[in-house]
């Protein structure tokens, strides 16, 4: 008898054991997150599942064109790629993506520009016509969605505090068939 309940203490500590790690692990260091909408068409398709490594930027700091998740409105994460870093000078010309002056090559839009019947992908414009700020922020992101003509992003809410950014998300693990790594 004796026996049976120091098996069954082992089997009980394992478990909690089990569930507090996977638990860490889920609050700590990767979350899963669902695409809601279209924004990130073609690079990311609706409903898909992702994984978001939240570790990322507390070791490190985000890249430009990264794919990022970030707290927006009240109870909703949005999926956007980093456009600007803090001190850069955005702006957008002939459908060129132009940073510091210097212009930009974003091969996640090459078939997307494709698929344009009339006008450019991405409407031009200045940071500071939308911002009135010439540079970004210190502490903040300039984002932007793939499918530049039904985005939310930047463009409408403006920077993005470091504070938001849940983490980078580059996995796509469902639907199985789709899973890749995205840049």
């Amino acid at each position: 008898m004796e026996q049976k309940k120091s098996e069954w203490r082992e089997w009980m500590k394992a478990i909690v054991v089990a569930v507090l790690l996977a638990g860490g692990i889920r609050y700590f260091i990767f979350a899963p997150i669902i695409v809601d909408g279209y924004s990130m068409m073609p690079t990311l398709h609706n409903h898909e599942r992702m994984i978001v490594n939240k570790l990322a930027y507390k070791i490190g700091t985000p890249h430009r064109f990264d794919i990022i998740v970030f707290h927006a409105e009240a109870g909703r994460d949005y999926i956007k790629r980093v456009i600007g870093l803090p001190g850069d000078r955005i702006e957008y010309r002939n459908d060129t993506l132009y940073v510091n002056g210097k212009p930009y090559e974003e091969p996640y839009l090459a078939e997307a520009k494709k698929q344009v019947a009339y006008g450019p992908l991405t409407e031009p414009f200045t940071l500071k016509e939308l911002t009135g700020r010439s540079t970004v922020p210190k502490g903040y992101l300039f984002v932007m969605g793939d499918n530049r003509r039904f985005s939310k992003d930047s463009r409408h809410i403006g920077f993005i505090p470091m504070s938001k950014v849940v983490g980078k998300a580059s996995i796509v693990y469902w639907p199985l068939q789709d899973a890749r790594i995205v840049k």
